[in-house]
């Protein structure tokens, strides 16, 4: 990592930062990074991870699927477009913080409300800014997604022994299971449709009598739920620990699998079998990222953790049915192996970065699903035929 040399251990108690330095990043490998904090003061602990977006940083900052991680942005003029309420994919941010290249700036767009550190600050959540993000992008590519600190304090002192100490203790995304932290607590029907330019989020579209869907939120993004309305669906939905029983009760006339944080393989103890239950019913399902990697581990599948995982705006992933490749949206560190699926799995897309799977549906059931996100507006609409054909497969129950 540019201008950070590994700290030799033991160190100093109390370690002062280079001059101008309010923040500091600590990877538990022993890499240090100093920079300038932003946002709230303080210190937390997670995954470090990158993201190529250019463009959606609130809405990535919000994402449940990136609970327990901090996150770089690739692209450097991270803050400009400033922060508003409509780009929210959930009330609160859920990503622990974010690593960026330069200084947040005074914002420069008609939709902004307030600043970007301002708004992380009302949050709760650290930023920390003139980091080498190309060198630690880098450094993460090579070595894998690390466990790191970071820290933000106006004082400019820091423990680092303790912080690479919290670093190394903190054990990983692996065997974690975070849709129970960041799934809805109650049953609730969802409202509202997709935003446009003037209006705002308007209501829902579709006909009066619709196909309603049960959504199972393990972690999801609010603009899922917004084109499923919007393709002509009702929406009800689930905490991530919803019962057969409970989803049932809702009658159902297609069930969705939502995105979010953490192992698949540990929010997959409680949730396996309930979807095992649902694919009984034959009630047409669709899963996204979480969702898609639950339905591969209820069928016989096996997923693992990616060296660095997939998070941008800008994946290739080629649709085998016809050779098409569409531009998608990716937040995923851990994957569905292909190879694990059985014969009644039928791969559909793959990953052109590294051939790994990016859906499949069943030859025996009505279920399908992809590991990325057709509602984050990739390519930019190349992906939203995901949502027209799983609920134009609906029947409305009589």
């Amino acid at each position: 990592m540019a201008d950070a040399k590994p700290i030799a251990m033991p160190a100093k108690v109390s370690a002062k930062a280079p001059d101008g330095a309010t923040g500091v990043l600590v990877l538990s490998t022993g890499d240090v990074a100093w920079g300038r904090g932003f946002g709230a003061e303080g210190v937390a602990v997670g995954e470090v991870c990158f993201h190529t977006a250019m463009t959606g940083y609130q809405e990535v900052m919000t994402d449940p699927s990136f609970a327990g991680q901090m996150v770089t942005f690739t692209f450097p003029h991270i803050g400009n477009v400033g922060a508003n309420p409509d780009d929210l994919e959930a009330d609160d941010p859920h990503a622990l913080g974010i690593i960026v290249r330069e200084d947040v700036t005074e914002p420069s767009n008609f939709r902004s409300v307030e600043r970007l550190d301002a708004w992380m600050a009302k949050h709760g959540r650290i930023g920390l800014a003139g980091i080498d993000t190309r060198a630690l992008t880098k450094r993460i590519r090579v070595g894998g997604a690390p466990n790191g600190v970071i820290a933000h304090s106006a004082s400019g002192d820091f423990d680092i022994p303790a912080l690479l100490e919290k670093a190394r203790a903190w054990p990983g995304l692996e065997g974690m299971d975070l849709a129970k932290d960041v799934t809805t607590e109650t049953h609730y029907g969802w409202e509202g449709g997709v935003w446009k330019l003037g209006f705002g989020y308007g209501a829902a579209s579709g006909a009066e009598t619709k196909p309603h869907v049960v959504a199972i939120d393990y972690g999801a993004k609010r603009n899922i739920y917004r084109n499923l309305a919007a393709a002509g669906a009702k929406v009800s939905v689930l905490p991530a620990t919803a019962t057969y029983d409970e989803v049932m009760a809702l009658a159902p006339d297609g069930i969705f699998l939502s995105n979010g944080p953490g192992d698949p393989a540990a929010t997959g103890h409680y949730a396996v079998p309930v979807i095992q239950q649902l694919l009984e019913t034959r009630i047409p399902l669709f899963g996204i990222c979480l969702g898609h990697q639950l339905l591969a581990l209820a069928v016989g599948g096996r997923t693992t953790k990616m060296f660095q995982g997939h998070r941008g705006a800008n994946h290739p992933v080629k649709r085998l049915a016809d050779g098409v490749v569409e531009i998608t949206s990716m937040n995923h560190g851990f994957a569905v192996i292909g190879e694990s699926l059985p014969e009644t799995a039928r791969e559909t897309h793959v990953s052109l970065f590294d051939g790994s799977n990016a859906g499949f549906e069943l030859t025996d059931r009505p279920a399908f699903s992809v590991q990325y996100h057709p509602e984050a507006s990739p390519g930019p609409q190349d992906s939203l035929y995901l949502f027209e054909k799983f609920v134009g497969s609906l029947k409305v129950a009589a």
